[in-house]
């Protein structure tokens, strides 16, 4: 009799996890070098929430608050956050660049698919090509009214959701407006989250913060 073997597993995606490779790459064509935005965008506000506890799993994720995208999405945020700056506000960062290995920890925190990008397929902050944004106001420094907190999981996170104060309408459109102007599409479910077109050009990544840096 003979025994049948268990079918083997769908192979994982591939991701770049050597920063030899990854600086090949980057050699071999600038664009896929990942630029420091603290650095690249003076001014930038960062509030990393994936380097603190106050985020969607309730641990530290990141041993340090940093923010990363490939050089051609940052030069487009760049150019979203000068012309936010003309109309009196600024950016907020809570997530870009994001390891191949968080995500596999954000997702065993969350599994749920609207929300977190199954291993199976990486995410596009693997690719170092999305970006969660807020807005501050410049005069003030702080936050202007948007739907919800960064990472909130409830319909109020959807960008077609209406049941808000004219406020927070007004500000999300804003930020959906601008950055759609410089490459970025928003997904539907969260308000905060972007993807750069292009992005499919860019491999997964699974490299640390430190092994970004010169």
């Amino acid at each position: 009799m003979m025994v049948q073997q268990a079918p083997a597993p769908p192979p994982g995606p591939v991701v770049v996890a050597d920063v030899g490779q990854y600086r090949r790459q980057v050699q071999r064509d600038a664009r896929h070098e990942l630029v420091d935005l603290a650095a690249f965008v003076p001014g930038l506000h960062l509030d990393i929430r994936y380097a603190t506890a106050n985020n969607l799993t309730g641990k530290v994720i990141y041993p340090e608050a940093a923010a990363f995208l490939r050089r051609p999405v940052a030069e487009d945020l760049r150019r979203a956050e000068r012309e936010l700056n003309q109309l009196g506000y600024g950016l907020k960062i809570y997530d870009a660049y994001r390891p191949y290995t968080a995500t596999r920890r954000l997702y065993e925190a969350l599994p749920d698919q609207t929300y977190a990008a199954p291993p199976t397929r990486g995410s596009r902050h693997n690719r170092g090509c999305a970006v969660d944004v807020g807005l501050v106001d410049l005069k003030t420094g702080r936050d202007v009214a948007l739907p919800t907190d960064f990472d909130a999981m409830t319909p109020a996170a959807h960008s077609d959701y209406q049941q808000l104060p004219a406020a927070a309408i007004r500000h999300r459109a804003l930020l959906h407006r601008v950055l759609a102007r410089h490459g970025f599409v928003n997904y539907p479910a969260e308000w905060w989250h972007f993807d750069h077109r292009g992005w499919e050009q860019f491999p997964l990544l699974d490299l640390p913060f430190a092994a970004l840096r010169p």
